[in-house]
């Protein structure tokens, strides 16, 4: 090859960190305008779309490359700020960088597929079809849709408002040609925008403050549970929008996005785009590309929509910023919150975070004018904080783990025609199988924990590896038949309850009940505001508005207030808080009971007395003292292997490629170094059928942990301990397991 070859540097999904050279596909040339174009090229015996990141010219001693097999796109789909904003995300998280382009693309067009067309899809009743109609089988779901395509067209979002499982019925009656499915503008969706409440003064001066900046600002709305956060969301969106700008919206659970985005629809006056892991890859891609075009204006989506291009951004909201959803904690292990910072300042638009319990980074980013506070201290209109009251329940009697007045104030809450949430953490009957005669408990053989129960006490599953087996007939260990369930799960609570409060509505909020797309809302739909009781986990936490809840009852909390991670006691603190403001959030007061053993412990009583800034003032202390983020920054590498030996070996290898760069005697010294804790075993040993251990790298200063992985990492890779793992590594964990 001649030296003044031109080659394509391409970025593949391989866990190498290096770009692979090739020749321009045949016909076309090596160009710069190529650069953020997919290509398919041989890789070894398969064949990969990986992206261009580069052309360079191939040295005189290269051996003969290989040639792509062909450029999939007309024009760069990955350019400008969103390319720019990853080549930082792969250097900041030290992953390969053709893993988080990867990582950034739709599945679809991972697998090279087209960009897909950006128009939106109606159903409309075909002539054969009007004529058909009167014969159709009455009350039949064929019959309601042609009724309601017989009055008009009416496109998908429209049908899903509309009629329950209308796509069933749409394709029993297109096979028959009764029905067809056609393109529209999505333009034409747009809805007529509806006047909002009048905002109350702390909402305007929020409001206000966003409407001012010029350029990026990190703006953290810290506003009590139910004092509006969404009302000022939709006025800075709105005012985006008459700029002629797009909007990105950012929330943690899938289950928030359908009464978000119906909220948004109603409002803006724009169609809502939606992304999502509940979603199928066509129609996530499809958003992408309507955003790349510029042609959807809102997006909501949760923690993967942070890589939705914008090529006229105006605005990035991040609901609930605090929450750990928006932490990615496999492949590649970025932190939507902080990356999408990173692109609010790279595309000079306003960052807005909104949280009733901000997470202790971002009060502690506010406190020291990095981020501008906003501060929202009481409920929207009339509604009043909830009474919240602690409930000792220390030799009292219990029934599946709720005491008697608990269950009281629940029957009187129903009487009074409220319902009724009991949060309970734990999903599943109960979390562990137990003999009662010998002590033997059923256990996962593939991790060190213990089966949940299921299934009213049929079926046993790991939560950790997904493993299912049913429940022994007898003991294994002396064939007793006292196998009893020990603990309590949601399932529990929803049987007693369920006998408790005969005839009336008890629904289970859980990830085992609402597993199916459209679960959640079903369920709210089918309690509406009747009085009835709501038992869930901690998706019934998050954002959702329940104007007839009158009453909390929050049990299990002692496990969270004895553990050993760092970070423990402010999870459970937002938690508790976020749980505690459902209720009372329209006319009807609230209460909130708080059942424990410990009524005593400071984390309770600091947060019923002082509320959550007084629990986050004395937890930042902490931190500080202890050289915890954030006021230190971490780094956890970690390595699993079949055989117990090789991760202990492979973490004690990087630990002495670390060492250089460690904490020295002399106090100005250390206080520039790292501190390295470990290798240890991760605090669960074994997960399927993996054995785990980690090295928790420390530093007082970002730039001396990043200036330490970049020279350690490269090394990492080529270490003969390496090929025996698999290995990650994690910048700024979340979770130290």
């Amino acid at each position: 090859m001649s030296a003044d070859a031109s080659v394509l540097q391409v970025a593949l999904p391989v866990p190498l960190p290096r770009l692979f050279d090739y020749r321009a596909p045949a016909g076309m040339t090596a160009a710069p305008d190529l650069v953020g174009c997919r290509v398919r090229v041989p890789f070894g015996p398969r064949e990969l779309v990986g992206v261009v990141a580069g052309v360079g010219t191939a040295a005189g001693d290269t051996p003969a490359l290989r040639e792509a097999l062909a450029c999939l796109d007309d024009a760069p789909l990955l350019h400008g700020e969103l390319f720019d904003s990853l080549r930082w995300l792969a250097r900041y998280t030290h992953a390969p960088l053709g893993e988080v382009l990867a990582t950034a693309l739709p599945a679809a067009l991972r697998r090279g597929e087209p960009l897909p067309d950006t128009h939106a899809w109606a159903w409309r009743l075909t002539e054969a079809g009007a004529t058909a109609l009167p014969g159709l089988r009455g009350g039949s779901r064929p019959r309601r849709l042609a009724e309601l395509l017989h009055e008009a067209a009416r496109d998908e979002d429209a049908l899903a408002g509309l009629m329950d499982d209308w796509r069933g019925a749409a394709r029993s009656l297109a096979k028959r040609e009764l029905v067809e499915r056609i393109a529209i503008p999505a333009s034409r969706l747009a809805p007529t925008p509806q006047p909002g409440p009048e905002p109350n003064a702390e909402q305007a001066a929020a409001i206000e403050t966003i409407h001012a900046v010029d350029g990026f600002a990190a703006l953290l709305l810290d506003g009590v549970t139910g004092s509006g956060k969404t009302e000022v969301y939709l006025q800075a969106i709105a005012d985006c929008l008459a700029r002629g700008r797009q909007a990105l919206v950012l929330v943690p659970e899938i289950g928030l996005t359908p009464q978000l985005l119906s909220r948004f629809r109603a409002r803006l006056g724009v169609p809502v785009h939606a992304t999502h892991s509940g979603l199928n890859d066509g129609e996530r891609a499809r958003t992408w590309a309507a955003a790349l075009r510029g042609e959807a204006r809102v997006v909501v989506g949760t923690r993967s929509a942070v890589f939705t291009p914008l090529p006229e951004a105006g605005l990035i909201v991040i609901d609930e910023e605090h929450d750990g959803s928006y932490k990615q904690q496999d492949g590649i292990r970025y932190h939507a919150r902080d990356f999408a910072l990173v692109r609010g300042k790279a595309l000079g638009v306003p960052v807005l975070l909104g949280s009733a319990t901000p997470s202790l980074e971002s009060l502690h980013n506010a406190r020291a004018n990095r981020y501008a506070h906003l501060r929202l201290t009481r409920r929207a209109g009339d509604a009043k904080p909830p009474r919240v009251r602690v409930l000792d329940v220390r030799k009292r009697p219990l029934d599946a783990g709720l005491s008697n007045d608990l269950l009281d104030a629940a029957g009187k809450a129903l009487d009074a025609g409220g319902q009724v949430l009991v949060f309970k953490n734990r999903r599943g009957y109960a979390p562990v199988l137990l003999c009662h005669d010998c002590g033997w408990s059923a256990q996962c053989k593939r991790c060190d924990a213990p089966m949940t129960v299921h299934a009213g006490g049929r079926r046993l599953q790991c939560h950790h590896c997904g493993a299912r087996q049913s429940v022994p007939l007898a003991c294994p260990d002396c064939a007793s038949l006292a196998l009893q369930p020990q603990g309590i799960g949601t399932e529990r609570i929803e049987e007693l309850l369920a006998k408790r409060f005969d005839g009336m509505p008890v629904l289970r909020i859980d990830r085992g009940s609402t597993r199916r797309q459209g679960a959640l809302e079903k369920h709210f739909e089918s309690l509406g505001t009747n009085a009835g009781v709501l038992v869930g986990t901690q998706m019934l936490a998050k954002g959702h508005d329940l104007p007839n809840l009158t009453l909390v009852c929050v049990v299990g909390i002692d496990e969270g207030l004895f553990s050993a991670d760092f970070r423990a006691g402010e999870k459970l603190a937002q938690l508790l808080v976020q749980v505690s403001g459902r209720a009372g959030r329209a006319d009807k007061p609230g209460e909130v009971l708080l059942q424990t053993h410990h009524p005593d412990h400071p984390l309770l009583q600091t947060l019923v007395h002082g509320g959550y800034h007084a629990f986050a003032d004395g937890e930042l202390m902490q931190r500080e003292a202890a050289g915890f983020p954030p006021f230190a920054h971490l780094a956890l590498l970690r390595a699993e292997a079949k055989h117990v030996d090789a991760p202990m070996q492979f973490l004690r290898a990087a630990k002495e490629l670390l060492l250089p760069f460690a904490a020295t005697g002399s106090k100005q010294e250390a206080a520039a170094g790292l501190e390295l804790h470990g290798p240890l075993p991760a605090p669960m040993p074994r997960r399927a059928g993996m054995h785990r251990a980690q090295l928790l790298v420390s530093a007082v200063q970002r730039r001396e942990l990043h200036a330490a992985l970049d020279a350690v990492v490269p090394a990492l890779h080529a270490l003969p301990e390496a090929r025996k793992v698999r290995w990650s590594l994690d910048v700024d964990p979340v979770d130290l397991y």
